[in-house]
């Protein structure tokens, strides 16, 4: 068994002793905390852009028209059992011209007026007399001028496509023309008197918006449009009482392809003072430096120490050598 010399492990026991007090020592020091620091931006120009710009917009469309039917005013003079059997309605194409306004990049305004173009009107009508069965044929034309005031909600932007929907409110100038009646096989007639009539008139809208440049867009759109009726009057050519024909409710469904051309704005360059910014820094960790301290005196038990035992070496008294023989 090999023994460590007492010296030698007192030494190791006092370092041990001083490196665990040097290090809670250190770990309960305080650290300072991070203090805020003030930042002041310095002045910028940033340009303000406008509140809302006017445009001019211009469209041309096809309608396709329909009526909840003809209605038949008799006169007062007579006296049938006629009755509208069946109605039809052509297309028609419209022309728009409008100017507006928008008021910031979702909201915008404008007033267009449109002129649409002559659809055909055609529709019969029978009723029994003297135990026969007669039939009036009737053509004639619808012709419109409509002026809306409409307003739009654009929905955002996505690679220069802009969705929208909007209303419109307004009036219908609506025109029944070139009516005609002919009877079969009575071979009576008559002719219409132009009857011309203004309806309220609303609308709504729906479509997709391209901006091929900041100032000119590109616009395919639907619209729903209701604008009213309009009746007119026949008077028959062998001089009978004159009966009236009522286009109900009629609407539209506009398909259109427009543009609209925005008048540039020119934007102002506003200096700003920004705010102060507090800002918070990082806090940051370092190693305290080191702190040595006087250990403080350890006691160490004293060990007997064990000597060996050796025999003792008792000396052997001298004798002098005899001279004599």
């Amino acid at each position: 068994m090999v023994r460590v010399p007492l010296i030698v492990r007192s030494a190791a026991v006092a370092a041990a002793t001083a490196l665990g007090s040097t290090t809670v020592f250190a770990a309960d020091m305080p650290q300072p905390l991070p203090q805020p620091q003030l930042t002041y931006q310095p002045m910028q120009m940033i340009v303000e852009q406008p509140a809302g710009a006017w445009y001019l917009r211009g469209d041309i469309g096809i309608g396709i028209l329909r009526t909840s039917g003809v209605e038949y005013i008799e006169n007062p003079l007579n006296s049938s059992n006629f009755a509208i059997n069946n109605t039809s309605m052509g297309d028609t194409t419209f022309f728009r011209a409008g100017v507006g306004y928008e008021f910031n990049n979702w909201l915008r305004f404008d007033v267009t007026g449109e002129y649409r173009t002559k659809a055909d009107v055609n529709f019969f009508g029978t009723y029994t007399f003297g135990g026969g069965t007669f039939i009036d044929s009737y053509q004639g034309f619808l012709q419109s001028v409509v002026f809306l005031a409409n307003a739009y909600v654009d929905l955002g932007t996505w690679n220069c496509v802009t969705p929208f929907v909007g209303v419109g409110v307004g009036g219908a100038y609506n025109t029944f023309s070139g009516l005609t009646d002919i009877g079969v096989p009575t071979a009576g007639s008559g002719i219409g008197r132009n009857t011309s009539q203004t309806n309220f008139a609303w609308a709504l809208h729906a479509g997709l918006s391209y901006s091929v440049t900041p100032n000119f867009s590109v616009e395919l759109a639907y619209r729903y449009l209701n604008f009213g009726s309009v009746t007119d009057t026949i008077d028959c050519a062998g001089g009978c009482a004159p009966d009236s024909y009522k286009l109900q409710n009629l609407t539209s469904q506009d398909f259109t392809l427009g543009v609209r051309w925005r008048f540039p704005v020119e934007a102002t360059p506003v200096m700003v003072q920004q705010a102060p910014v507090y800002s918070q820094p990082a806090p940051v960790y370092a190693q305290p430096a080191p702190v040595y301290t006087q250990p403080a005196p350890m006691m160490v038990p004293q060990q007997q120490m064990m000597v060996p035992q050796q025999p003792m070496m008792v000396p052997q008294p001298q004798y002098p050598l005899s001279t004599r023989g």
